[in-house]
């Protein structure tokens, strides 16, 4: 599910701003940027995203304002100095120009001059970092709920056209084995010179014949998966994957109808079905 969620928390060291953006995934994937002082804090960061949320791509993203100036140390390489300014001497006197004011040209050198600053203390900024994490997650936890009820809503809409469908479905099952039977009754007798004859097996065979296209089973497995996917939409847990596997049930039920029946009618509600199913599976995957 899409959604975005801001934090900001401050502390002695400064200020923490948490920015979560959430994008549409299977599973549950945590991406966290932050200053490289800060990454010890990276795994922590991602827990507290694990514990709150089960599915989708969040890309975190922690900045660090600092209130305090950080103790700073200085420290100067010598020997790289003197090496640098013997070769710009060398090099002012092979083209003929001054030797002065070399200095701060090789204090500009790289590697001459090093800064370098206290590192931070961890701990006492988690307690910040933390608090801007689940500030963050609770806003993009709201956005993702609203999104959700805009999704169940469409879901509601379309499980009651599958259920709809699958009553006309279930209605004109039990029609289809003495249709079947008359037909292939009829047919046989066409092409028998004495029906009389195979009068025993030919009855085994329609009775089989009969069973084989029988889809009353199916029919009852499907309006059961429609029962435990409306029971999903109104649970308060995540519910996604379950989700997905009464949708795959509901698939393989649906194309066992299709296969099973050659009668046009259903035929035609069985596509019907499918493509809802589809639609169906799409909009399963946004959800939590």
């Amino acid at each position: 599910m899409t959604g975005f969620g801001r934090g900001v928390a401050e502390g002695d060291i400064g200020r923490v701003t948490v920015e979560i953006r959430s994008y549409n995934h299977r599973f549950l994937d945590v991406s966290v940027r932050m200053p490289a002082e800060l990454s010890g804090l990276e795994d922590r960061v991602r827990r507290e995203l694990q514990a709150r949320f089960s599915r989708g791509r969040l890309d975190a993203f922690v900045t660090l304002e600092e209130s305090l100036t950080r103790d700073r140390t200085v420290e100067i390489d010598s020997a790289l100095a003197k090496r640098y300014h013997e070769k710009l001497v060398a090099l002012a006197r092979d083209l003929g120009v001054p030797r002065q004011g070399l200095l701060p040209l090789v204090v500009a050198l790289p590697g001459v001059v090093r800064v370098s600053e206290a590192p931070l203390e961890l701990e006492p900024l988690w307690e910040v970092v933390r608090s801007a994490v689940r500030q963050a997650a609770s806003a993009l936890a709201a956005m993702r709920r609203a999104e959700g009820e805009a999704l169940r809503r469409d879901l509601i809409h379309r499980i009651a056209r599958v259920a709809h469908l699958t009553d006309e479905i279930g209605a004109k099952a039990p029609l289809l084995t003495e249709e079947y039977r008359r037909r292939l009754t009829r047919r046989v007798s066409e092409l028998l010179e004495d029906p009389i004859v195979a009068e025993d097996r030919l009855t085994t065979e329609i009775v089989l014949y009969a069973e084989r296209s029988n889809i009353s089973e199916e029919v009852v497995r499907l309006e059961s998966h429609l029962d435990q996917f409306r029971s999903l939409l109104e649970a308060s847990e995540p519910v996604g994957r379950k989700a997905e596997f009464i949708l795959q049930e509901m698939v393989r039920e649906i194309n066992t109808i299709g296969s099973k029946t050659q009668d046009p009618t259903i035929g035609r509600r069985v596509v019907e079905v499918k493509s809802e199913l589809e639609k169906l599976r799409e909009q399963v995957q946004n959800i939590e």
